[in-house]
């Protein structure tokens, strides 16, 4: 509920800055706060994407989705960086024009309206940094919010050199800064959601420390077909096949809860699937 009510708040204010830095952008003939805003406008879609991804993500597994609906998040991080892509494009496309045809802006309103939407989303950002620790989509508006308030420092900074020089080219280049910096979080955040959705070994899990860590579990003689993904941020699942001396089961229940246990504290795993194997099993060969 916090992280809703948050994603909630922080929407909200981000709306405010988007429709103040277009307004901003036209009254002043500013292409860089224009582009801010197109940037802002994209934060409140991730934002939106966010809170939708974490009202799924509390709905309960069904005999469907027996992993519940966590990888929401993931696709609505894909869909954020598909948004983003294509406002990057139309910015540098503008910029282009810009060069060509310089138009100088009103650099005291580009400067203010810059400052104000600088503010907010420093603000926005601080908010929701507890829990981009922890939720990938947040994660990705973070990305999405202090790329914006990098953005709208480099507005307020082309602004003041624009009232200072009057040199009109250096809108449309603060443009190409933001592009840039848009471009960053981009990669980023389809990063993460890509190696969710691939399957990957989460970036915080070491395969060999892991390993290890469970071989030296007493009872354990070796362990294969090790598997290590995310159902989505933060919640990670592992299936392995475990060798075990031979032992009675009610032993071979005190390995499972020692191993589940050991997975838990040193790498926050906490979806097992174990299979256990005696040293008259064969072992499969490994590819």
């Amino acid at each position: 509920m916090a992280i809703r009510r948050r994603l909630g708040v922080a929407l909200v204010a981000t709306a405010a800055v988007a429709l103040l830095e277009f307004w901003g952008g036209a009254v002043s003939h500013s292409l860089a706060l224009l582009s801010d805003g197109v940037h802002v406008c994209t934060d409140v879609l991730a934002l939106g994407l966010a809170l939708l991804a974490a009202i799924g993500a509390a709905r309960p597994a069904d005999p469907r989705r027996t992993f519940g609906y966590g990888r929401i998040e993931v696709l609505g991080a894909l869909v954020n960086g598909t948004l983003l892509l294509v406002a990057t494009v139309a910015i540098v496309y503008e910029a282009a024009r810009r060069f060509s045809a310089p138009v100088e802006p009103s650099a005291g309103l580009m400067t203010l309206v810059a400052a104000i939407g600088l503010i907010v989303n420093g603000c926005v950002g601080l908010s929701l940094r507890s829990s981009g620790k922890t939720d990938l989509n947040v994660r990705a508006a973070l990305f999405h919010i202090f790329g914006d308030a990098l953005g709208g420092a480099g507005v307020i900074l082309g602004g003041i050199v624009i009232g200072l020089t009057h040199l009109a080219w250096i809108d449309p280049l603060v443009s190409l800064f933001v592009a840039a910096i848009i471009v960053i979080g981009v990669v980023r955040v389809l990063r993460d959601a890509t190696n969710v959705l691939l399957e990957s070994v989460p970036g915080d899990v070491n395969t060999a420390d892991l390993t290890a860590h469970m071989g030296r579990i007493p009872g354990v003689v070796g362990v294969h077909d090790l598997h290590i993904w995310s159902i989505a941020s933060g919640a990670h699942a592992l299936s392995a096949h475990v060798l075990l001396d031979d032992r009675r089961l009610s032993e071979a229940a005190e390995v499972l809860r020692d191993i589940d246990e050991c997975v838990k504290a040193h790498f926050g795993i906490t979806h097992l699937t174990i299979q256990f194997e005696c040293d008259n099993c064969p072992v499969p060969v490994q590819h």
